[in-house]
């Protein structure tokens, strides 16, 4: 995977997350910054904090469970670690720290 498709790859999952974020109606807010910085605050005030780091063309998620990170393969984004897919374990993750179900992919 060279820069360009990486880059691509990367916005298009976090557009995804974003888009699905808005559509869940959980009690949080978020932000898709510029750089591929996609913050999400919850209820009780915690973060999931999801960015793309370059350099390793990865995809980094830090939770309160943890950090993850996620890098393309098989026409998907999969944990370095345990080979989960990124929306999936992020629904996870969203759905441990909302006490509520969030669906993301």
């Amino acid at each position: 995977m060279d820069d360009k498709e990486f880059n691509r790859e990367a916005d298009s999952v976090l557009a995804k997350i974003d888009q699905a974020l808005e559509a869940s109606g959980a009690d949080l807010d978020f932000e898709l910054q510029a750089g591929g910085i996609l913050e999400i605050e919850f209820a009780d005030g915690s973060k999931i904090v999801i960015n793309r780091h370059a350099v390793a063309r990865e995809i980094w998620v830090a939770a309160r469970a943890g950090g993850f990170h996620f890098r393309w393969q098989d026409g998907a984004w999969h944990d370095t670690r345990d080979g989960a897919e990124l929306l999936q374990k992020l629904s996870a993750l969203a759905t441990q720290q909302a006490g509520e179900c969030i669906l993301l992919g």
